[in-house]
């Protein structure tokens, strides 16, 4: 999925290779047919060059695909609509252009027509009677005659000159006394013509105008672009220096959609490669005069067509990363099947990215508040939407992000507390066990139901072995919160659930803010199929996320800015990666798909673990509305018997410090008993420490009655 032109738009097709290997003793007449040479490549067949030729492609690149042609069609339509914006603004300029042009056409008519309309006569009789009356002006009878011959030479043109101002006298009058619509039509009539034979070399009624480009781009500011960046020698390539080098291109400069596209390839003999263009990105960006983010550059492989020295570029005229958001797909959608390619969002082009997940473990990341977790959640969407998929999460932050998975989770760990650690070492271990059962179960099925040794979705189906998603967020505040050896541990588990685990249907799901080698350890992140980053603050933090020198390859998460919410770099192989605008699917939808998600393992019977016992969920299910202070204080206590009051308080304002910033004991206390919670003591014992705090027991015993029934 790397950023290449080469797959859609101008790419050279592979040659058909015909084989002509030379021999050094002449072919013999007529070959054995056991020699095994095809009749192509017989040296005495005279179509063997025709054959040989490249199999070229009839359409042109724009039509070799329906996007493309919906992309170009877009694109003329919104050319076709600025014209009509153009000229629609200048009619009243037209009009009076039109009016002079006019003007100028009756004068010059007027001033052909004149010789006729003064009853001038310039025949060769005439002239030579002029001619001698002027030599003789005292002879009267040749003067006479002159008059005489100018008389019936003219008399019919007086009496047809007189109908005709008549005829026009009496048109004016009745043209005068018409209907707007035709007076509008015979003045069409007349103008246009006088118009047309008023206009000149260099007079144009219309304005040639053109839409702006932001952003212009030819053959000679590439290469003056690479000469800059010291991809080519220096000086300027111009008429009188031929042989200076110069980039060729197969491709463009070309307008394609919003910016220009091109695919060049570096001359041969300056020991320049398709990477060291890739790694000038920024000065390139700054030589053509557009910011970095607006550069997709990438390398043309063999299989397109390709080289070690041949690029594909495109250069957007704007940001193309800005903008309203694009919905995701999975907010209307009722189901999905996981073993598909999740939608995941649109490149820089406005192409469809999607992610298959299956076999894969993934690893989001970047800093603070640039839709990391709303991009997390798009893969866990994905399983929400199939009964067959059972959820392990864990949240460190232990915020609202997460809450809703409490009606789907088997397992939700929320926080990073003391008693949310343990939840979440239990909750490794128990995958741990699930995944060695899962293995042996697969090693005694026969190869005609089990022909890889992997999961199938028959087998899924016929063994009740679903596909567990495991979605970890913020794993930093877990590895700073526990001691070394707890550390140790969770670091092995998980990465023996990331290594071995896709093979038994383990998709994993890590995110982190901080990926250094402290907050996620490198042996973890190494061995991570696919990432992501939103921005970071430097190249070195991007390579962190996304693999060691993928900012060299152009994968630089840094160049993102703060505007670039929900915008990431998206690597799924070592040499594969696209700047992706990830789908938007904010809280409420996210919660909406969770109850979705309930109802579908509900008719499957596939609700299990803690969401099967979660009485909040069950609430939520079917319709009863908790008190808000009792459903926030089970989330807060879901790892917990009992809770200090001040922990208690604490978990609140990190659940929603909005609603609880403010809150203090003697307010929660009573919160809580107007929701119906009635305190058996209201000391409580932990580690040996009494204090104020809270039973979970007394809380569960203020949820209605109809719920614990209908919940069993």
């Amino acid at each position: 999925m790397t950023e290449t032109l080469a797959d859609t738009v101008g790419t050279r097709p592979p040659l058909t290779l015909v084989k002509n290997t030379p021999t050094p003793d002449p072919a013999p007449a007529d070959p054995p047919a056991e020699s095994g040479v095809e009749a192509v490549d017989r040296a005495d067949n005279p179509l063997a060059d025709w054959l040989s030729v490249p199999d070229a492609p009839v359409l042109p690149a724009w039509a070799r695909s329906a996007a493309s042609i919906k992309a170009n069609a877009a694109a003329f339509g919104r050319l076709t609509w600025w014209h009509t914006q153009y000229h629609g603004f200048r009619v009243p300029k037209y009009l009076v252009k039109t009016v002079l042009l006019a003007a100028r056409g009756f004068f010059r008519a007027t001033v052909g027509l004149w010789p006729t309309l003064s009853a001038q006569d310039h025949t060769a009789t005439v002239k030579a009677l002029r001619a001698q009356v002027k030599a003789k002006p005292e002879d009267v009878d040749l003067a006479t005659r002159l008059q005489m011959a100018h008389f019936e030479r003219t008399r019919t043109r007086r009496w047809r000159f007189g109908a005709a101002a008549a005829g026009v006298a009496a048109a004016a009058v009745g043209i005068a006394l018409a209907d707007p619509m035709l007076q509008a039509g015979i003045a069409g009539a007349v103008v246009t013509p006088l118009a047309y034979l008023g206009r000149g070399k260099e007079t144009h009624l219309l304005d040639h105008g053109a839409p702006p480009l932001r952003v212009d781009m030819s053959a000679q500011q590439l290469n003056d672009a690479l000469r800059a960046a010291g991809l080519l020698k220096s000086g300027r390539a111009t008429e009188d220096e031929k042989d200076a080098p110069r980039v060729s291109c197969s491709m463009g400069p070309v307008r394609d959609g919003r910016g220009w596209a091109v695919i060049f390839d570096l001359p041969r003999g300056g020991g320049k490669t398709a990477s060291d263009v890739l790694a000038k990105r920024e000065v390139i960006a700054q030589e053509l005069g557009v910011d970095e983010i607006q550069v997709i550059m990438s390398r043309v492989r063999a299989a397109k067509g390709g080289n070690a020295g041949r690029v594909s570029m495109w250069v957007a005229d704007d940001d193309p990363y800005l903008g309203k958001p694009n919905p995701s797909p999975f907010a209307t959608a009722e189901r999905f099947s996981i073993w598909d390619p999740i939608p995941f969002g649109q490149d820089a082009r406005g192409n469809r990215i999607e992610v298959p997940v299956m076999w894969q473990s993934m690893f989001f990341g970047g800093l603070p508040r640039r839709g990391k977790t709303f991009t997390q959640r798009l893969m866990t969407a994905a399983g929400l939407l199939d009964a067959y998929v059972r959820h392990y999460v864990a949240d460190g932050k232990g915020g609202a992000d997460w809450m809703p998975m409490r009606a789907v989770a088997h397992r939700l760990v929320m926080g990073a507390e003391d008693d949310a650690i343990e939840a979440l070492k239990a909750m490794l271990a128990e995958l741990l066990v699930e995944m060695e059962r899962r293995f042996a179960i697969l090693r005694e099925l026969p190869t005609s139901i089990c022909p890889e040794g992997k999961l199938t979705p028959e087998i899924v189906q016929r063994y009740n072995l679903p596909v567990i998603f495991v979605t970890i967020d913020e794993l930093q505040e877990y590895f700073t919160a526990m001691e070394r050896e707890d550390r140790e541990q969770v670091i092995n588990d998980l990465c023996r659930i990331a290594r071995r685990g896709p093979a038994a249907g383990f998709v994993s799901n890590f995110a982190s803010q901080r990926p250094d080698a402290d907050s996620v350890p490198t042996k973890l992140r190494e061995i991570i199929t696919l990432r992501y980053s939103t921005q970071v603050v430097d190249r070195a933090s991007s390579d962190m996320v996304l693999g060691k020198g993928k900012a060299a390859q152009g994968a630089d998460a840094s160049v993102l800015s703060e505007d670039h919410v929900g915008t990431g770099v998206l690597v799924t192989g070592p040499a594969s990666y696209v700047t992706v605008r990830a789908d938007y699917l904010d809280g409420t939808g996210f919660a909406l798909l969770c109850q979705k998600g309930r109802t579908l393992r509900q008719a499957a019977g596939q609700l299990t673990g803690d969401a099967a016992g979660d009485v909040t969920a069950a609430a939520d299910a079917s319709g009863v509305k908790l008190a808000p202070i009792l459903s926030d204080a089970l989330e807060v206590m879901r790892h917990s018997p009992r809770m200090f009051t001040t922990d208690l308080l604490s978990g609140l304002v990190n659940l929603d410090e909005d609603v609880y910033g403010d809150f203090n004991a003697e307010r929660l206390a009573a919160e809580l008993e107007a929701a119906g919670v009635k305190r058996t003591s209201k000391q409580v014992k932990i580690s040996g420490t009494n204090a104020a705090g809270y039973q979970r027991r007394d809380i569960e015993a203020a949820v209605p009655a109809e719920i614990l029934l209908a919940h069993g």
